[in-house]
């Protein structure tokens, strides 16, 4: 199948990091900072009942990367990996993922923290976390094991 797939943005999100410099490369590291998702108003009713989950999944669009590779190197390494063993915005179809806290539900908006997204994101989707359906045992975690191997955040946790 190569058909091309179109996709609306349903929002955009809002935060205080304007460039990768001095964000975490996952937002749980850094839980003091807070982000906005402004939805476009055809989307609003869509929140009804999410201020009943703690987290949620934002799927977005890597609208600022330029490039697609399939080798890249994450910011914990000093060597290339497959672009689908790391979490790169280099990607074939420039697609991210966060989990993030929500904060607080306001009129078209979700407030939330645990944020590792550039300012002026657009937002392609929302999900509830669900521990019973996300949350995984006995998971492999590959390359990236042995920076927690101590038991703590990697050291080079802020891009």
């Amino acid at each position: 199948m190569t058909d091309i797939i179109q996709i609306k943005p349903i929002g955009i999100i809002k935060t205080s990091y304007e460039d990768p410099s001095g964000m975490p490369i996952q937002g749980r590291f850094k839980d003091d900072v807070t982000g906005r998702i402004e939805l476009f108003p055809e989307y609003w009713d869509g929140l009804k009942d999410l201020d009943g989950f703690s987290h949620a999944i934002l799927i977005y669009h890597f609208n600022r990367a330029k490039e697609a590779n399939l080798l890249g190197r994450p910011f914990l390494e000093d060597v290339d990996h497959g672009i689908f063993a790391i979490r790169s915005p280099k990607r074939p179809n420039h697609i991210g993922i966060s989990v993030v806290r929500i904060e607080g539900i306001e009129k078209g908006a979700v407030v939330f923290s645990e944020v590792d997204i550039l300012n002026g994101t657009p937002l392609l989707d929302i999900k509830p976390y669900v521990s019973h359906f996300d949350a995984r045992e006995d998971v492999k975690n590959g390359w990236i094991e042995k920076h927690f191997e101590d038991g703590s955040y990697p050291k080079r946790v802020i891009v």
